[in-house]
């Protein structure tokens, strides 16, 4: 495959997710005496949660992302263990000296599974759509990496040129994911609600071929695929003949399934299940997702959380270690900042550390007095709030639980409101909630710009912060990486000072894996990717 090219002056900017420490960290499953790679077989895989739809492009769960990442191909990929961006449906691209202007020249005789052509049009309507038909309401990461978008020139049949209207330095990262992933003129034409039944056609390695909402989804493996990205251990087609992704709520039910070989793979396998996989020859593979970390964002117009003293009271008063040791174990950490610690620019808060004392010292200070229940009061009104989350992540709960007893013992009565998957999408768009608990995946920093900024999903629903947005906006025209990783350093305090997020733990991927599964790997965003993996014992 060819290498790339870079516009003399922008250098820095590719090199910029070097910065990366092996962000798939793991090792993946293969066995020693497993033997050469065996094609043919199908991987039984149990998902936590059910995909919240087919499209790429709406993706956001990590469980929707294991299923879609399969099925769509990316103009460019991100190497896991370097984090240098390489070829994938674009042998070489070019980025202009100041970011705002980036031409890709795609590889020849590259085809969806419909045999339509992937060309430049394609590259055009995949993003025109996007940006006008999906909207940030409906692909909220998708419209994020398009901030600023102008439009792609086809400027002949290989060659595609996408113009912002000012600098976009995280550009060329985003095309690496998932949700910038091609999909046919067909598929792209659709609005958003018909991309999600399982129809839509891309140029990856598998194809849908079953596609039951809440149930299950079935791949399989697309015949005559050979322009694999170059951080693919292999070339030509993929080993799997099918993947059956099959949705299983209960940990218990999944780990059993493993166990007793119903299944080859879990998701969020809990550190309890270890000793039931690895009895019967199995394995549990992790790694750290990079990002943003789980954490509270609150809604700053909304009840006691309109207080920003309330809202620098809580980083204090949460125990993180706690949470890890009770509810997670050793494959997880405590989140440190605003990002999780395998992001490029990513940097230690020292004030994002225990101190129940603190806390209780911020809120007398703030006139919050405790009330005969131990719940503080004032003016009539109870430190009360709730936060809105739901079970992408099987340890919320749980987390959420123990968060809720710890707040408690400072005077803060946290309610904790369950919801499902659409509820929650739909409550984040409308800004209907106190303060909604998730995270957010992905290896470049911009992803603070993605979840703070006051033009972007502002989940905060807050006004103009004139020094943390300068910095977002700095950071996107900054190609120099030791420059831009000084920026997002700052961004991640400004964030914190401005109490638009209480972080508690950074999320991990443990995945089960049974002996017969081989090659099963993470990509640099520490979701799965199956291209090379394969089963033994055929």
């Amino acid at each position: 495959m060819s290498s790339r090219t870079v516009l003399a002056g922008v250098g820095a900017l590719a090199a910029a997710s070097v910065l990366l420490t092996a962000c798939g960290g793991s090792s993946p499953s293969t066995s020693a005496d497993a033997g050469e790679p065996q094609a043919g077989g199908t991987l039984r895989y149990g998902l936590s949660g059910a995909p919240t739809c087919s499209d790429p492009a709406q993706s956001g769960t990590n469980q929707t992302i294991y299923v879609v990442r399969q099925v769509v191909d990316s103009l460019t990929d991100q190497d896991p263990e370097t984090g240098e961006i390489t070829p994938w449906l674009a042998e070489s691209w070019d980025v202009s000296p100041d970011a705002s202007s980036f031409t890709f020249t795609l590889k020849d005789g590259v085809t969806f599974s419909d045999g339509t052509p992937v060309n430049a049009e394609a590259v055009k309507a995949n993003f025109d759509s996007i940006v006008n038909v999906l909207t940030t309401a409906k692909s909220p990461l998708g419209g994020s990496y398009l901030s600023g978008y102008e439009g792609t020139t086809v400027v002949d049949p290989l060659t595609a040129r996408i113009d912002f209207n000012g600098p976009n330095a995280q550009f060329l990262q985003a095309t690496s994911t998932a949700q910038l992933g091609l999909q046919s003129l067909d598929t792209v034409a659709k609005p958003a609600e018909a991309r999600c039944d399982g129809s839509n056609i891309g140029s990856g390695p598998f194809t849908y071929a079953d596609y039951q909402q809440d149930k299950s989804v079935t791949l399989a493996k697309r015949t005559g695929y050979s322009w694999g990205s170059d951080v693919f251990a292999h070339d030509g087609e993929a080993y799997l003949d099918t993947i059956e992704f099959t949705v299983v709520p209960e940990s218990g039910v999944r780990t059993g399934s493993l166990s007793s070989n119903q299944l080859d793979a879990i998701s969020d396998a809990l550190p309890q299940d270890a000793p039931q996989i690895e009895a019967t020859g199995g394995q549990i593979l992790t790694t750290s997702n990079p990002g943003t970390p789980f954490g509270i964002q609150p809604n700053v117009t909304r009840g006691v959380l309109q207080d920003p003293e309330v809202r620098k009271a809580l980083v204090p008063a949460i125990n993180r270690q706690e949470l890890v040791d009770t509810v997670l174990g050793p494959d997880f950490k405590p989140a440190t900042s605003t990002l999780a610690s395998k992001t490029p620019g990513y940097t230690e808060l020292s004030d994002v550390t225990y101190d129940p004392e603190k806390a209780k010292s911020i809120l007398d200070a703030a006139g919050w007095v405790p009330g005969a229940d131990g719940i503080r009061e004032k003016d009539g009104q109870k430190l009360s709030f709730k936060v809105m989350f739901s079970a992408v992540f099987a340890g919320n709960q749980a987390i959420l639980e123990l968060t809720q007893q710890q707040l408690r013992d400072v005077g803060v009565d946290l309610q904790l409101e369950l919801v499902s998957n659409p509820e929650a999408t739909t409550r984040q768009g409308t800004k209907d909630y106190d303060s909604t608990y998730y995270n957010s995946t992905r290896a470049d920093g911009d992803i603070l710009r993605t979840s703070f900024a006051v033009d972007g999903r502002n989940l905060n629903a807050r006004g103009p912060i004139p020094d943390l947005d300068a910095s977002l906006t700095e950071e996107l025209a900054t190609t120099d990486t030791t420059e831009r990783g000084e920026i997002i350093g700052r961004a991640q305090q400004q964030v914190l000072d401005n109490g638009l997020w209480i972080p508690t733990i950074e999320l991990s991927q443990a995945i089960g894996a049974g002996p017969n599964v081989q090659d099963l790997k993470f990509e640099a965003s520490a979701r799965l990717q199956f291209f090379d993996t394969w089963l033994s014992g055929q």
